[in-house]
């Protein structure tokens, strides 16, 4: 029975105003889904005003993703194929101007990914029955993308110009070695992204991050990893209340966004729902998600009686019997066996 009449999404995350507490993850070559995709994604961050992050592996380079989403562009770092070039590639966002950067440490070596081999798809990319019938079946997207070229990782380049990725190259320079020099070297707000750990997030929180992302990488890297979502409360009673959290992993809707919020995270990340959205209905179906999920966390918020995302907390939340660690020692703990 609280007035619930007027509610606000917005929020305030490392001294930024946003119009909603969820953004856009980093993913490789998103411009595979729909020819441009990179820039629509900057263009919705522009209109919605919300954070996109430009992945290493992306499709577009961090010197266009900067110009096209000004000051809602962050840029997330792989340490693969050799630390020089990443630290040239730090250094290239500098120049660019980008504000944050975040550090992806959960994929030391890229998996196996049953799924990616079972649809054919690889680095270098191979033309196959199964493919050649794909693209036959879906004219639209086959032609658009024959016109507008074949997507390349756009910011692994060598010195004579050419694209140069390793797609299973080791990306375990990404130690803590490397954070603390990248914590040195980079003077804007510094994210280290696929947190599971409640001990590792003391040890980064300690190191000088300005934030932590916990993610399990989209489930993509270990089978048998617990959800994202059962980890954030263990982090954030680790880290304390007040340091920043983002997470995403298994985000489908905004009562989920809700659920995160009122778990302990500041800001959530949407990944493949929006990769469904582009390659449904492209511009169209991209803001029409977005409004989606705002609406969503809207009416969800009005049901618990909250007016703004400041006002999300676990105590709008029921969590089954048997569900939560409540041992003497321990904090809350949502059990993986909900993932």
């Amino acid at each position: 029975m609280e007035d619930v009449s007027q509610r606000s999404l917005a929020t305030r995350f490392l001294g930024k105003d946003y119009d909603l507490p969820f953004g856009v993850a980093p993913m490789g070559m998103c411009n595979l889904i729909w020819p441009g995709s990179d820039k629509l994604l900057a263009e919705a961050s522009r209109i919605h005003n919300i954070p996109v992050c430009l992945s290493s592996a992306a499709s577009s380079s961090l010197e266009d993703m900067r110009q096209w989403a000004g000051d809602n562009a962050w840029f997330q770092l792989y340490v693969g194929q050799s630390v020089d070039a990443s630290l040239e590639m730090v250094e290239r966002a500098k120049r660019a101007g980008y504000q944050t950067l975040i550090l992806t440490v959960d994929v030391p070596q890229v998996s196996r990914r049953p799924r990616d081999q079972k649809n054919g798809f690889d680095v270098p990319f191979r033309m196959g029955p199964k493919q050649l019938f794909d693209f036959a079946t879906h004219p639209v997207w086959s032609l658009t993308s024959l016109v507008h070229g074949v997507p390349k990782p756009q910011n692994f380049r060598s010195e004579d110009g050419n694209v140069k990725f390793e797609r299973r190259a080791s990306r375990a320079g990404a130690d803590w070695q490397f954070l603390d020099r990248l914590r040195e070297i980079w003077p804007h707000h510094l994210i280290v992204k696929g947190v599971m750990s409640a001990d590792d997030a003391v040890r980064i929180q300690r190191s000088g991050a300005d934030a932590i992302y916990v993610s399990n990488h989209g489930g993509r890297q270990l089978d048998s990893a617990p959800s994202a979502l059962s980890m954030l409360p263990l982090i954030r009673a680790a880290v304390g209340p007040d340091f920043p959290l983002i997470i995403d992993s298994g985000i489908r809707c905004g009562e989920d966004v809700v659920k995160a919020l009122a778990l302990g995270a500041d800001l959530v990340m949407l990944g493949r729902p929006i990769l469904y959205a582009l390659g449904a209905q492209g511009r169209i179906g991209l803001n029409a998600l977005i409004r989606f999920f705002a609406e969503d966390m809207s009416l969800a918020m009005a049901q618990v009686g909250v007016c703004n995302v400041d006002g999300i907390s676990k105590n709008i939340l029921h969590v089954p019997a048997g569900a939560i660690d409540e041992r003497p020692g321990t904090s809350l703990h949502i059990a993986s066996k909900q993932a």
